[in-house]
């Protein structure tokens, strides 16, 4: 490890840095979030790199811009957001219970670099290469862009021969898989809080969050109620593991709260995702011939995929990739593929509910008339939670009544009733037909499909009337 990870520096009282007459030494960033925040030289190492600087080409919401024209603010930004936020989680903890927990500058450094280089994983258009895309060409294999963001680290170390000590890159790599639903809980780790700052897979309370969540507010022109430095002013652990002030519980149900907000009006937004299913049939198209999907176990391949994948296909003369061309072509005239409607599936299905497939449309359209394929239907299946499925993330969290308080307890549901939704999960499920023409033969196979599966049309809107021409 090189010198600066393991001498005795004394730190600055804001995020572990040196003393503040070497701030000016330091690389210095002006983030429209968090204001003015300093690059450590080690961090600075990793940052300097193709491999991390590729998450500038790396649209944080993947293809939401379309709809919200701000939201063009990239994996690399949050990033930065997510390392300094990380800092000050785990420094504010040094600083009042430092001696108590044995936190050390190795541990402030560790978890810092977990924050920088959290989504150094993540592929082109972000979540919708690894949840729309990958699983229809991977044949059930399990892969997540945590998984890739531990390769990468690896392949970063080695590429550019950056003298880290080993037992500190093994901790980062852990503390990027701690909220991995491929990754087993060890709860047996040292100092087992620190692997929740970054990627909370205990309670999902974690700074990843508290950045993404200001910032795609932010971009997207929404408001925002939830203030995240109140939780980290505020927190305390307790038997290894991070605990709240009672008093907070208002602050942690907003974080939650909004985070579902955004998945209903920005993150699923109906519009939205017709342009992703439209930037994943271009990619599957478009991979049968530059088999880029096989790149996802290299992280020396890797890296050189990004959201201009687009824009090579597009430009590329190539007769196999016509249709993809095709596709991208009616993104940009916004001829895009017809929203049909919607359904939210009935609560008590929930739980047991499959993914409805655009075959379970066509077998459900009746005979005579047009004749639909499953190529002329699209099907997007739409979860949003609190972050723990069918539970109330609440009950997983601990919380203390004052600094003096050696005991922690959770809040039951009746305490905070008033607060809870009926349901903590809803599952919606959007049809879409790729032609304008079949919007209403679509339309109708769906409200079949819905009354063979459930015996009522639990659809939201009324069957669409075709659209008139302005004149």
């Amino acid at each position: 490890m090189g010198a600066y990870c393991n001498g005795d520096v004394s730190l600055h009282p804001v995020n572990g840095l040196p003393p503040s007459h070497n701030l000016r030494l330091l690389k210095q960033v002006h983030d429209n979030v968090h204001g003015y925040i300093y690059i450590d030289p080690l961090c600075l190492k990793f940052m300097d790199t193709e491999q991390f600087q590729r998450l500038r080409e790396l649209k944080q919401l993947g293809a939401t811009h379309m709809v919200y024209p701000g939201a063009v603010h990239s994996r690399f930004e949050h990033s930065l957001g997510v390392y300094w936020l990380a800092g000050e989680a785990v420094e504010r903890l040094k600083t009042y219970q430092g001696l108590e927990l044995g936190i050390d500058h190795f541990d402030v450094q560790t978890v810092r670099l977990a924050g920088l280089l959290h989504d150094v994983g993540h592929g082109p258009f972000s979540h919708l290469f690894e949840r729309e895309f990958l699983p229809r060409v991977i044949n059930g294999a399990k892969w997540s862009h945590e998984q890739m963001s531990a390769k990468m680290v690896d392949h970063i170390v080695d590429e550019h021969h950056i003298d880290v000590d080993s037992e500190m890159m093994r901790r980062v790599k852990e503390m990027i898989l701690a909220g991995s639903e491929f990754t087993q809980r060890k709860d047996s780790k040292e100092k087992r809080f620190l692997y929740d700052i970054v990627a909370n897979g205990r309670n999902g309370i974690d700074v990843d969050k508290f950045d993404y969540i200001v910032r795609d507010c932010r971009a997207c022109g929404l408001g925002c109620s939830f203030e995240f430095p109140r939780l980290m002013e505020t927190m305390q652990v307790m038997d290894d593991e991070i605990c709240y002030r009672a008093k907070d519980y208002l602050t942690i149900h907003k974080l939650f709260a909004t985070r579902a907000d955004l998945y209903r009006t920005v993150y699923t937004h109906p519009k939205v995702k017709a342009i992703e299913l439209m930037i994943v049939d271009a990619l599957l198209k478009a991979n049968d011939y530059l088999q880029f999907s096989s790149y996802i176990q290299d992280p020396a391949e890797y890296w050189k995929l990004d959201d201009t994948i687009i824009k090579t296909i597009e430009t590329a003369p190539d007769e196999q990739l016509r249709e993809s061309r095709e596709l991208i072509l009616r993104i940009r005239r916004r001829n895009l593929y017809q929203f049909c409607n919607e359904y939210a599936v009935p609560r008590d299905k929930v739980e047991n509910f499959k993914d409805v497939t655009a075959q379970d449309i066509v077998c459900s359209q009746k005979n005579g008339g047009v004749l639909l394929k499953e190529d002329d239907i699209a099907v997007s299946n739409v979860r949003i939670d609190l972050t723990r499925g069918k539970h109330n993330p609440l009950e997983s969290i601990n919380f203390f009544k004052d600094y003096e308080s050696e005991e922690k307890f959770s809040i039951p549901d009746d305490r905070i009733s008033h607060l809870l939704p009926t349901c903590y999960q809803d599952m919606i499920v959007r049809v879409y037909s790729k032609k304008p023409e079949l919007v209403a033969a679509v339309s109708e196979a769906f409200e079949n499909f819905q009354l063979r599966t459930y015996g009522i049309k639990a659809q939201v809107h009324a069957t669409p009337e075709k659209k008139k021409r302005r004149t």
